[in-house]
This record gives C-alpha cells, structure tokens and sequence, in this order.
C-alpha cells in the first residue's frame, strides 16, 4: 500500500508541472475577464432553408426560403454564463405580399466552453417561397408561395477544438475571451438530428419545374441523422482585430422514409454534413463587437433528387465589459447547493 502511494504520488506531481506550463502557454496566447460582466445589444437572422436539384443535373436547382425577419435584443455575460434574448421585428406588407407571410417558431439553447460548444434547437418553419424559373402567363408571380410547405428541425450540433493551449472558441463567438496571438486547432464537429417536412401538394410544382416534377412527386419527407466531421479552426489577429474561420465536413448517416401519395418508402444513405462558422470583429478590454455566421449543411440523396437542409444564424453584435461589484462577483457554480457528509 505504501509503494502503491509513493508512484500515485510521483504520477501527480509529475502531471502537475505540465498542467502548469500548458496554463502559462495559453496564457500567453488568450486572455481572460474573470473580474468582469458585459452587456450587448445584438441583431441576429435565424434562417431554415432547403435545396432540393435532380441528383445528376444540378442546374435546375430550387431554393426555398422562409420569409422571415431580424430579431433585435440583448446579452448579458454574468456570473460567468452568457444569455441572450431578442423578438422578431415585423415584416412590411409589401414583403408579405411579394414572398408571402412564414409562422415560424425558432427555439435555440448555446453552450460554449473553452474547447467546445454545444448548441440545442427546435425550428418549426411553415411557409416557403420559390423563385419561379418558367414565369410567364400561365404563371406570372416572380415567387411561388408555398403556405402549405411545413418543416420540423430538431437536434444538436457539437464542436471540439483539440488544441487547448493556445486557441479559443470563446473569443470568437461570445467574446468572454480575448484571442491574443494568431492561433489554430484541428476541430471535430458533429450533429444528431431529425427533420419532417410535409405539404399538401408536390413540394415541386408541375407548373414551375416541369422538368424536376417528372424525377419526384413527393409531398411528405423524413429523416434522423447523425454526423461527425472533422476539420480546422484559425484566428487571425491584428492588434484588437480578428477574423475566424471554422471549417468541417464528414460523412452522415441518414435514415430515410418520403411518399407521394398513401404508400410510403424507405431509404437509407451516407452522405455529408458540413458545418461552417465564421467571425470578424474587435475584441479590447472594454469594447467587442463583430458579425459572425453560422451553418450546418445536410445532404440527402433518395431517388433521384438531392435534398439539401440549411440551418444558418447570422449575428450582429457590440458591447462592453464591467467591473465586477458584489455579489456580481459570484459564480453561478456558487449557487449550486453541496450535501455535505453528516459528521
């Protein structure tokens, strides 16, 4: 038992030191505020589209897009955990009545460590419109508007970065650190997720896609998926400037069911799944603010169509950091109670 000790002890201490010097490494390379709170009104887009092109011929390519708008709101950086609230600002009836009216309903949850970061969403999107490629008097809008097209998305995307001494997540997406040096990491992103979309026709219209219209008719769509995708991170910095780039793409394994009518078919398919997040901004000891972007991609092949998921959050943003007083100086680990051992 003693010499059992003694090697637990010796494993220890020798851990201790490189612990230490990664520490002092990184603190060369990020900084951070643990004696502050920040505060910052931001503009954000959340957007989910789909693509749906004849899996041998993509030149025929239809978009559909919600008509959906910005959101204004606030952040807040406190007690060491970031929250953020906004509301849709309304649409003008010229764009209702140009791209159609979209109910939409966006619920998302972010967490975002020093290496990695998690986001929880549900979107419920009913309303789409499409550009009309064969417009003209037998269909004269410049846009079909689908009321009838709903979609379902629900899941969870996930990124890990690998090199913790020197790059940060945080700098770049909620700015509770400050990337000092330019720096990188190889990452790992990864996604499980569910989507319904139905409609109360042929998603592609006869009228307007003749020719997409003859490899697909179906009106309902289903799939669970889940990805893993490996890839790189890089900030560039110059002085309080930076600018971050986070590319991955992996395979994904679809499970599939779709139908036209009453029968219903069943499919499987690997595929790809790409996630892309980028961000430029300043970022000093008091004043941040920047623009970011970022997109999870899905595609899934079945009979002759690929289908193409789109999941995007643009964001605007600018604030500024506090002097901690009080009670503002606690942890929210703080307030979680600890049972302690009945002596």
């Amino acid at each position: 038992m003693f010499r059992f000790l003694i090697v637990l002890a010796s494993c220890v201490f020798s851990l201790h030191p490189a612990a230490a010097q990664q520490d002092s490494l990184r603190g060369r390379y990020v900084e951070e505020f643990p004696d502050k709170f920040f505060i910052w009104p931001v503009i954000k887009q959340r957007e989910l589209s789909f693509d749906i092109q004849n899996r041998y011929d993509g030149s025929q390519k239809l978009s559909y897009k919600p008509n959906n708008s910005y959101s204004i709101g606030l952040g807040v950086y406190l007690f060491e955990v970031a929250f953020e609230f906004s509301a849709a600002i309304p649409l003008d009836e010229r764009s209702r009545n140009t791209y159609g009216a979209s109910e939409i309903r966006d619920l998302q949850a972010n967490f975002l460590g020093k290496y990695w970061g998690v986001d929880l969403y549900r979107q419920n999107y009913s309303g789409f419109y499409v550009v009309n490629r064969n417009q003209g008097p037998a269909s004269p809008d410049p846009f079909i508007k689908r009321s009838d097209i709903k979609v379902i998305n629900t899941g969870t995307n996930f990124i890990y970065a690998f090199n913790r001494s020197k790059y940060s997540l945080k700098a770049a997406f909620n700015y509770s650190e400050k990337q000092l040096k330019s720096a990188g990491s190889f990452i790992i992103a990864g996604s499980v997720n569910t989507a319904r979309l139905q409609a109360d026709s042929s998603v592609v219209g006869q009228i307007y896609s003749p020719d997409q219209y003859s490899v697909s008719s179906f009106r309902k769509f289903q799939y669970a998926a889940f990805g893993l995708a490996p890839g790189y991170a890089h900030s560039l910095i110059y002085r309080s400037f930076f600018f971050n780039g986070a590319f991955s793409v992996g395979p994904a394994h679809y499970w599939i069911n779709y139908s036209a009518q009453d029968k219903v078919d069943y499919d499987m398919s690997i595929n790809t799944y790409v996630d892309i997040r980028l961000a430029l901004g300043y970022n000093s000891n008091r004043v941040f603010g920047g623009v970011s972007y970022i997109i999870q991609s899905r595609n899934i092949r079945f009979e002759n169509i690929e289908f193409t998921n789109n999941s995007s959050t643009l964001k605007f943003l600018v604030g500024y950091r506090f002097q901690e007083k009080g009670v503002l100086k606690k942890r929210a680990k703080d307030y979680i109670p600890v049972n302690k051992p009945a002596r």
